[in-house]
């Protein structure tokens, strides 16, 4: 099929600063919650959500952990340098190995005032960790490309143990503010176990023990995905051409269990978050490329699902040929990655429903959230406005059903 021509301005909305949540609410599922049904709005809270899932739906999110991923450095002259991680280079490119490491390791990243630190100058921090001080030191490896190496004086250390002694919350840029304490807990879901992400799966956020126990008792299943959230899902579209848009690679880790509890869901799947829904859409498009004898590389191109429309398997066979490759080459979890780019002429394959937040302007969140809605997006987010819903990533909640 010929891929959509797509007018950004068709996806642009007014959204008041004071309509973008700074902070949380003090309780998780307090938020306000639209659900939208059958083209109708309802009006509901968060702890409201047990009774809206049918007991055959299966629920999946995303465990992906944020991790403190800005790091910051001063020079002896004074000048802050703050380094952003954004994606591993070495010794390997699977995130939670990479966490797990003793030794140096190389990143990809975002450098804040790089020009003041010089070449083959190394940055150092004090850090301390169990009553003792560590020593971070940082070397610039590649100005062009930004890849930083870290090390440590310390071989009993893990990296992930100095970027949680050391790091920032990495807020979203739009809530114009510094983290405080709270957020260490407050941006990060209750179900976070992988760390690895550099935003918040924020759809989650809502969710409590508690929540999750009703859920489980009224017969609704659980699974998890992982995708490591990166600093990509903040980026807007600047190209004229909404298909030059730049879509960062995301990682995504998924069990063979999960694979098996999708094969054998015969209900609904539902998503929480559009993360968990581009995972479970990217896993259906691997599976065709398997089927297609395309690739044995678990990677999903952002423009694929646009120009492969002919002659489509099932999801469940999609899924069984995923099943089938994983234990030709015996492993228990998928490691891969992901572009798939959703908007407006995408057709969800897996997917029933999803959980999801309220998205920024003109952004590739609110052009998937359009996919979903249709025309009636303009609908639901202006009587999310008009109903004083807080907006963004701890802003409230929405539980749309695709038709």
């Amino acid at each position: 099929m010929d891929i959509p021509t797509i007018d950004l301005k068709a996806y642009e909305y007014t959204l008041p600063e004071e309509r973008i949540a700074k902070f949380p609410l003090e309780k998780r599922d307090s938020s306000k919650l639209l659900h939208f049904k059958n083209h109708k709005i309802e009006h509901l809270h968060f702890y409201d959500i047990p009774k809206l899932l049918p007991s055959d739906s299966l629920l999946v999110y995303n465990n992906t952990k944020v991790i403190p991923a800005r790091l910051i450095f001063q020079r002896e002259t004074g000048a802050r340098i703050e380094i952003f991680l954004l994606q591993p280079i070495a010794p390997t490119t699977v995130i939670p190995e990479i966490m797990l490491a003793k030794h140096p390791v190389t990143w990809e990243t975002m450098i804040g005032n790089a020009k003041k630190w010089k070449d083959g100058e190394i940055l150092k921090g004090k850090i301390p960790y169990q009553r003792k001080e560590i020593i971070l030191s940082a070397k610039l490896i590649d100005r062009e490309s930004k890849q930083v190496e870290f090390s440590w004086n310390d071989a009993d250390v893990a990296f992930v143990d100095v970027v949680e002694a050391s790091g920032e919350v990495p807020l979203p840029p739009y809530l114009n503010r510094k983290p405080v304490e709270e957020d260490k807990t407050r941006y990060q879901t209750v179900y976070s176990e992988k760390e690895g992400a550099v935003a918040a799966p924020t759809a989650g956020l809502h969710f409590t023990d508690e929540i999750l126990k009703q859920l489980k008792d009224n017969g609704v299943k659980q699974e998890q995905v992982t995708l490591h959230v990166s600093a990509g899902t903040f980026q807007p579209i600047k190209a004229e051409k909404i298909t030059d848009h730049p879509m960062h690679r995301e990682q995504i880790h998924v069990s063979k269990k999960a694979i098996q509890n999708f094969i054998a869901h015969e209900g609904k799947i539902v998503a929480v978050g559009t993360t968990s829904i581009r995972s479970l859409e990217s896993l259906y498009w691997f599976g065709v490329r398997l089927i297609r004898k395309e690739t044995e590389e678990f990677f999903v191109p952002k423009l694929y699902p646009y120009e492969n429309t002919q002659n489509l398997p099932t999801v469940n066979s999609s899924f069984e040929a995923i099943l089938s490759f994983m234990e030709e080459i015996d492993k228990d979890v998928l490691v891969g990655s992901t572009e798939i780019f959703i908007f407006p002429g995408y057709q969800y394959k897996a997917v029933k429903g999803l959980i999801t937040n309220f998205h920024q302007p003109g952004s590739t969140l609110v052009l998937l959230i359009a996919t979903i809605l249709g025309e009636e997006w303009k609908k639901v987010y202006e009587e999310a406005l008009a109903k004083e819903y807080r907006f963004l990533s701890y802003g409230d909640s929405s539980l749309l059903w695709i038709s």
